[in-house]
């Protein structure tokens, strides 16, 4: 936090105070409010009325957090960084709370609403002060500015955001859904928001190193969850004390030595060990290719073909009848 900054933001301060004051008490602001109601500026300029309406969407809390949530997150995807997408969710939950908070707790009636003409309309159960559209687009289109990178690029989106906001404030008294007081209110609301931000920081910090460890940490679970595990590897012939040949899973194989008969001990050291004859699978023996007994007879199964040429005449003569 600069000094300069430290500075605007306590003029900052005491300008919302003197905006809550003033309307507390009736003042001159209040007076203001009702003579630009009874003007009607939508039936003065009617010929801007349907642009107005689409412009105001600019200060609209779902429309304005989805397109600039789309900037940060391309942004975060190309740098690796989650910085941009936790200081915008700071900045929208610090407007809500402080924002949300001052709407309920005065009550005051909109210019559509009111009840009784030079009243400040305060606790009568409304929700317009201050401007939340305003405040709104203070804070959601000065983000942008907030987080740019270089100095030109702050500069320009810092009047980008600035002109949008006093655009969709001055599109709110327009409209008749404000008083000025309200914008007057909701501008100052939202800058103490982006002069605050830096004191946010370092929670922003270990927010960002809290996220990254929990996606390494779930990423390590995922990748041990799709290890095979050593119980259910393959089956493998081993040698057994008796020099016969039986079947023993991998990881039992890996704990146990291998047990070497006393044929193949004796022997020397260059002799190939004894091949095995067979091994008990399923009950019964399996003998090896030069072992097993032969399925067919030596020999051909098919006649000579002096005896198939006979069989071929036979079956030719026709059979005499009686």
């Amino acid at each position: 936090m600069s000094r300069h900054r430290v500075v605007l933001l306590g003029s900052t301060l005491v300008f919302y105070l003197a905006i809550v004051v003033a309307v507390l008490t009736t003042s001159w602001l209040v007076r203001l409010d009702w003579q630009i109601m009874f003007f009607r500026p939508y039936e003065q300029w009617p010929q801007v009325h349907a642009f107005l309406d689409y412009l105001v969407v600019l200060g609209q809390r779902g429309p304005t957090a989805v397109m600039v949530a789309a900037w940060l997150g391309w942004r975060c995807w190309r740098q690796h960084t989650l910085r941009p997408l936790i200081t915008l969710g700071v900045a929208l939950l610090l407007l809500n709370v402080t924002v949300g908070s001052v709407k309920l707790g005065l009550g005051r009636l909109g210019p559509h609403y009111a009840t009784e003409i030079g009243s400040a309309e305060l606790f009568a159960g409304g929700d317009i002060f201050p401007s939340g559209h305003t405040a709104n687009a203070v804070v959601t289109w000065g983000i942008l500015a907030y987080l740019a990178s270089t100095v030109v690029t702050r500069r320009v989106l810092s009047v980008v955001s600035a002109v949008v906001s006093l655009s969709v404030g001055a599109t709110t008294v327009y409209l008749g859904t404000h008083w000025v007081s309200d914008v007057l209110l909701g501008w100052s609301a939202g800058l103490l928001i982006l002069l605050a931000l830096p004191w946010f920081e370092p929670l922003i910090a270990r927010t960002e190193a809290y996220v990254f460890d929990l996606r390494e940490l779930l990423r390590r679970r995922a990748e041990t969850g799709r290890m095979p595990a050593p119980v259910v590897s393959a089956l493998t012939p081993l040698l057994s004390a008796g020099g016969k040949w039986q079947l023993r899973r991998v990881d039992e194989a890996a704990a146990e030595p291998v047990p070497v008969p006393a044929a193949a001990a004796a022997g020397t050291a260059h002799s190939p060990a004894p091949r095995p004859t067979a091994h008990p699978v399923a009950g019964r023996p399996h003998l090896i290719r030069s072992e097993r007994t032969p399925v067919t007879p030596v020999g051909s199964r098919r006649p000579a073909h002096t005896e198939r040429a006979a069989a071929r005449g036979a079956a030719a003569r026709p059979i005499a009848g009686g």
